[in-house]
Order: C-alpha cells, then structure tokens, then sequence
C-alpha cells in the first residue's frame, strides 16, 4: 500500500519544526531504507553510561536536513548560485549520508561486515535509491562522493565543519545532557561564504568555530571514547566475534535471519552485492538486542557471560593511561584471571585485553576549516585563532586501556 504524502513537518526536540521540502524527500524519509533509521541508535551503546542517549540515526539525520536548508539559505543571500538540481542534491546526500549505519552505529562498524565502511554501504543503499526514484539521486550520489565540480557542495556533507557535525555535537550533546558539547550550530552557520568554490567562514565566526572545535574535542574524551561505553563495544565486538567462532565449530545459536547470514558469510567490498544489501537492510539494533537476550542462557561460558555482562550492565573494569600499559603487568593479570576461573588462553583473551584509543579535534591536513579575513585572505582557522588550545587540538592524543573483571567471572 502507498504511503500517502501528507506528513510535511516533523516536530524535533533540538530546532522545532523541520519543513519537508518536496515530494522526494518526502518519499526518501517514507522508503523503509530510512525509516530502518528509527532502529538504529545514534551513540551505540553510550546510553549504559548516559542514560538519555536513547536517540536515533533518523533523529539525526533530519536536523543535518535542517541544517543544510538553512546552509542554502544563507548561502544563496549572500549571492551562492545554487540549482534547484544542486539543492536537491545537496538535502539528498545530507539526508542518506548516515543511511549505511549497522547495528549500534560506530560500535559495530567493522564486526558485521568486516573491513566495510559505513560510506561504502551508504553508497551502496544512494544507487539503489536512485535506481528506485529514476535517477533523481544523481546529483546528490555526485556530490556525497566528491566528484560534483563545485567543491563547497560536497563540503557541506563531509567536512570538518559539515552539516553532519553541526547536528551530531549539538543532539548529542542535548541528549546526554553534556552541556559543555552544545554547539551553536545556527551561528556558525550564518558565518558561512564560499571563496573561489570553497566553503569559508567570515572572521566574526572565528570564536564560534574555536567553541565548536573545544566542544568537538570535550565530545570525544566526556562522551564518545568515554571509558565505560569503551569497555561496552568491545565486548559487543568479541561476542560477534564469539559467536562467529562457535558456528564455525557446528554450534547452533538462535539469532535472525539478517544477523545468522553475516555470521556464517564473509563479506567485504567485493562481494557485496544487491542481495547482500537487501539482507543488510533487515539488520538494526533489534536483532543484536534479540541474540544477546538468548545467548546469555547459552552453553559456552564465553558467549554467556559477555551477553549478561551487557545485558544487566556488569562490565568489565577498565584503566585509562597516558602511557602503554605495562606487558609485566598486562600478563600478570591475564594469568590470574586464566589461573582464577580455569580458562584456556583464548577464553581469558575475551575478557583481559589492551587497546588504545586516538583522538584528534582539528585535522590541518584534512579539508582544513578556512576562515575568510577582512581584507580578503584566506586563513586556517589554527594560524588566525589566538586561542592557545588550538595548536594543541591539531595533534593526535593517544590513550591506552586495559580492561579486565572487577570480580568473579
């Protein structure tokens, strides 16, 4: 049955009412591919750390719609020469640009479908579309990969100043109530120009784009690498792993269709085809969910514990550092919890394990935020700031953990 197109506004929490702009977006928003968004959730698991953070990718990619209407707006008053093709395509990439998001967003991006970046499928779900709607996602798949010739297009998707950023900080921050992350996203995008096909902001933005780098910056280490959430994913990532070790062995696990298929098939940016992408689209947070409920009860005492551990929130401790952890050390705790709860070496790997975490807020040599002077030179924002911090925020800052049961197993 046809969907009737009478919905012409949404009611959002962050900037109030959004505005369907015409009949294609509308049928987009109406195409189960996206409505698969309400499933997916926006932070992973972060909600078992800020309990708010119960928001969606389909949240939040109807503000970076928002926000690009507004980018237009601005843009064309300040004489930018857009096309109607070209502002359809700009809302359209903007739209469908999170599209190829699996299960738990970020948590789970290289766990389903191994080495396949979420771009890569969000690519793949555009062609599809644009077969679906008769070519009218042309524009928007050229501009989303880069290869439209006005430059400033494509900045506007994918950026370090993006309209995908504007709204993530801003709702994410809403929603885990972290308010040192709010950004103002309205006034930086009032600041906006294009400068020889290049997106700009104008000097008097200069301390907007600094807050909105810090906030970046506060972002990644109080909320999205937060410890907790951390120790959370990759214990979501070792029972995927987990389980794909116990089917190879003849285990048979109750999970759903969707998921059972990416267990038992290896898939990477060769093989995935239209059938891949038809069963990739019947995967969300639901079916991950189902599979941890019924495998806490399973047999292996791996899978089981890991399961229950996310399910009732008893992770595992975690230590922060600012050097490696100490092999000594890592090693002595790896044989106690061996030695503890009689594991074999691989079994203990599941649950005493190190990493690292990165973080970089403002990247020079990357799509650099440029900043259009008064006299009319273009300047990067970290040469023009007089903020001390943001020399420091253009640098990696590395962290290491080490991860492993606060009590019995």
């Amino acid at each position: 049955m046809k969907t009737p197109n009478k919905l012409k506004i949404f009611n959002d929490p962050i900037y109030g009412f959004i505005r369907i702009p015409n009949t294609l977006i509308f049928d987009l928003i109406a195409d189960p591919y996206f409505q698969r968004l309400r499933r997916i959730s926006q932070m992973g698991l972060s909600y078992l750390v800020y309990p708010g953070a119960h928001h969606t990718r389909f949240h939040h990619a109807l503000g970076c719609m928002y926000l690009m209407q507004r980018s237009i707006q601005v843009l064309s008053f300040k004489g930018v020469e857009f096309t109607q093709t070209e502002e359809d395509g700009l809302l359209g990439a903007i739209l469908l640009h999170d599209i190829g998001h699996g299960p738990f967003s970020h948590a789970m991006e290289h766990s389903i479908v191994e080495g396949v970046s979420h771009e890569f499928i969000s690519l793949q779900f555009m062609q599809e579309l644009n077969e679906r709607f008769n070519g009218s996602l042309t524009e928007a798949i050229s501009i989303f990969t880069g290869k439209h010739p006005k430059k400033f297009l494509n900045q506007l998707v994918s950026s370090q100043l993006d309209m995908d950023r504007l709204d993530y900080l801003k709702r994410d921050s809403f929603y885990t109530g972290v308010a040192e992350g709010n950004t103002n996203a309205e006034r930086l995008i009032t600041m906006l120009n294009v400068v020889d096909g290049n997106l700009v902001v104008e000097e008097k933005g200069i301390y907007s784009v600094e807050k909105f780098l810090m906030a970046r910056r506060f972002m990644y280490w109080q909320v999205y690498l937060h410890k907790t959430g951390v120790v959370a994913e990759q214990l979501l990532i070792s029972i995927l792993k987990r389980a794909r070790f116990l089917i190879r062995k003849g285990v048979s696990l109750n999970c759903s269709k969707p998921l059972h298929f990416f267990l038992t098939h290896k898939i990477n940016n060769n093989n995935f085809d239209k059938e891949t992408l038809e069963t990739f689209a019947k995967l969300d947070d639901v079916d991950i969910l189902a599979a941890l409920k019924e495998w806490q009860f399973e047999d292996d005492f791996v899978l089981s514990e890991l399961c229950e551990m996310i399910i009732n929130r008893k992770l595992l401790h975690i230590k922060l550092k600012k050097e490696p952890i100490n092999e000594r050390r890592f090693q002595a705790k790896f044989d106690k919890i061996k030695q503890q709860y009689s594991l074999t070496n691989e079994q203990t790997s599941y649950f005493v394990f190190k990493g690292e975490l990165k973080n970089k807020a403002y990247d020079r040599q990357h799509q650099n935020i440029n900043i259009l002077r008064k006299n009319g030179k273009i300047t990067d924002v970290a040469k023009l700031s007089d903020h001390l911090n943001l020399n420091a925020l253009s640098k990696t800052v590395t962290k290491y953990y080490m991860c492993y049961p606060k009590v019995a197993v």
